[in-house]
């Protein structure tokens, strides 16, 4: 059952890589205009993921070690974010994307993909809920974030179709981080104590250093209100699946 769920949820998450079929002819401007709130909202459910469902479970499993593994996932994703030019642009067109970072995206994005891979499959070894909850969590990541990605590859010189595809390709490298996971869990001694705190300290540091700034380049109280709302409804989703289990 948890490999059932697990590739289903992997595939779901190389599939939002697609979502450039609907930029084609998109207006950038207006999508960008919606993409604050989905960015809000992604915001709100990686918090409330690691914090409702992803933390408690390191603690109650592993908790001598847990807050070290947790600091070790932010430490990790900051190092990948300087070293390898990680980049969650949320923007259509990124202009500090030059043209020779494009290899380098789609590099970051493989990487990037694979861990997700890794931390879904993780979180279904805890129980179908935290799996289903962290899985969204990376999905509503994944949306801003792709379409970005899609942007900044057409910028970088990429045809639209081109750009397309090599991210999708990218994004099927989470399959293999899943299947990774789930092939070693009777090999390798509780697993899952270390990716699962691992991956609440990656979501704090993605949300918190890279789209909560992200949500601070608008000040309009109207505009503020809608992100507010988006990101307490992340976070609310998130508490609510908590009642899955």
């Amino acid at each position: 059952m948890v490999w059932i769920y697990t590739l289903i949820s992997v595939v779901i998450v190389s599939a939002v890589s697609l979502i450039g079929i609907f930029l084609l002819s998109a207006d950038y401007r207006k999508l960008n205009r919606t993409l604050v709130y989905i960015v809000s909202f992604a915001a709100g459910t990686l918090l409330g993921d690691a914090f409702i469902h992803l933390i408690p479970e390191s603690f109650k499993n592993n908790s001598a070690m847990a807050s070290l593994y947790i600091l070790g996932g932010i430490i990790v994703f900051f190092i990948l974010e300087k070293f390898i030019h990680w980049r969650h642009c949320h923007e259509i067109a990124c202009d500090n994307h030059p043209h020779v970072m494009s290899k380098m995206i789609l590099v970051g994005d493989t990487l990037h993909n694979f861990i997700d891979g890794i931390i879904i499959a993780a979180s279904y070894l805890v129980s179908i809920p935290v799996g289903i909850a962290t899985t969204i969590a990376v999905v509503l990541h994944e949306i801003p974030q792709e379409i970005g990605d899609f942007g900044s590859l057409v910028y970088g010189g990429y045809t639209r179709v081109k750009a397309l595809m090599y991210n999708f390709l990218t994004a099927t490298t989470a399959v293999l981080g899943a299947v990774l996971v789930l092939f070693i869990n009777n090999r390798v001694e509780n697993i899952t104590g270390f990716l699962v705190p691992f991956a609440a300290g990656g979501f704090i540091y993605i949300a918190g250093t890279d789209i909560m700034p992200e949500l601070h380049k608008s000040f309009k109280l109207k505009q503020s209100l809608g992100q507010l709302f988006f990101l307490l409804l992340g976070i609310g989703i998130m508490y609510a699946l908590l009642f899955l289990g």
